[in-house]
């Protein structure tokens, strides 16, 4: 099941780029968590995020070995378990006023389900669709895959956790258009999201007032889910003043003047670009955006090599969770879109995004390295 020799088979090139995201994430969370001390730098949450990054390459090594064919096996092991895990939250007792995570004794950590949702979908789908063969195109099939996708995707959405739920809607158009799926389907998905996409654009650029709406949105929106897309709450307006406060060069490591006295709420976690932003100013985030660029680029070429619909299916639907994670995270510190908390990946503080994350990454080596196998 698992063999080493496929660890000197990977795509070397994206070594260098997770690790360059990872020196970024310590040297931002560093300078946002340190209590005011002057080039602190191994600060207590700077020491949890580098733990769990020797988790998170324990986890990619491991996936790398493992013949990513065997996931085939455990996807409906997976998914009825994360399944349960989502339904079990509501019975616990909430954190930060919302059911998101567990506590897990004797460590004193918590772990968010619903990063890992995603890439069990992703799997459960490749699974489902590759098995459909012909009858992929069929209705029946459809409203399988629809069912797959919606019921964790509601049950997140209730905890609420928006941003997170809203991540595997893009995920199962790609999955659906890659998969054969009904086109008329895949039409309507797509214009449905246009559409969403287009109506918040609209609302955050100022061509359609927020506030002239609300009348109308609240006969069928509730006012707190209506007021997620007010584009002048202080957090929006925070995260764009700091990524303009850093101008061309930045102010500089462990010298924001506005981030660095918490005035930038979430500044390590959610608010991770706007506070990269503001240190290290454009060419900082130009740095930032070809590291992702590389590192979305070479994972398409991992799903045009692929030699199986499996494997092709799997490493689609892993690159655009890759994809959108960065898409919606500085969309939504830029003014585009409304701030849900979904993480940069591999930069933003947090073990569940990062293990989910490596294990994704690890997975699409698993099927790099076996290109060549029939």
């Amino acid at each position: 099941m698992w063999d080493y020799r496929y660890l000197s088979r990977i795509d070397y090139r994206t070594v260098p780029i997770i690790l360059a995201l990872m020196w970024i994430s310590l040297l931002v969370i560093a300078s946002m968590t340190g209590n005011g001390e002057t080039e602190a730098f191994l600060t207590k949450s700077v020491k949890i995020q580098v733990q769990w990054f020797m988790i998170g390459w324990v986890v990619y090594f491991f996936f790398v070995g493992m013949d990513y064919r065997k996931l085939r096996s455990w996807s409906w092991i997976l998914y009825g378990v994360i399944l349960l895990l989502l339904v079990g939250l509501f019975f616990t007792a909430p954190i930060q006023n919302v059911h998101r995570w567990y506590r897990v004794p004797f460590f004193g950590r918590e772990f968010q389900p619903s990063e890992y949702t995603k890439l069990i979908v992703v799997i459960a789908l490749s699974c489902f669709l590759e098995t459909k063969g012909r009858q992929v195109s069929s209705w029946k099939t459809a409203f399988q895959a629809l069912a797959i996708v919606f019921v964790p995707f509601f049950l997140i959405l209730k905890q609420p956790d928006l941003g997170t739920a809203l991540v595997l809607y893009p995920i199962a158009l790609v999955m659906f258009y890659f998969g054969g799926i009904k086109k008329k389907v895949v039409a309507v998905m797509a214009v449905l999201g246009a559409a969403g996409i287009i109506f918040v654009g609209l609302i955050f650029t100022g061509v359609l007032s927020h506030e002239g709406l609300r009348p109308y949105a609240t006969k069928f929106l509730k006012e707190y889910q209506y007021e997620r897309l007010n584009p002048h709450t202080y957090h929006q307006k925070a995260a764009q003043t700091a990524i303009g406060l850093g101008g061309l060069t930045g102010t500089g490591w462990h010298k924001s003047e506005f981030s660095g006295r918490e005035w930038l709420p979430t500044a390590h976690t959610d608010s991770v670009f706007a506070a990269y932003a503001e240190e290290f100013g454009l060419i900082g985030v130009f740095l930032l955006l070809l590291f992702f660029f590389g590192l979305i680029y070479f994972s398409f070429q991992v799903t045009a090599g692929a030699k199986d619909t499996f494997g092709r299916l799997l490493s689609a639907g892993i690159t655009v969770y890759l994809a959108v994670h960065i898409i919606f995270s500085i969309g939504m510190m830029c003014g585009f879109l409304p701030i849900s908390g979904v993480p940069l990946i591999l930069v933003s503080f947090g073990g569940s995004s990062v293990v989910s994350t490596m294990m994704a990454l690890g997975i699409l080596q698993s099927i790099y390295s076996r290109r060549f196998m029939f």
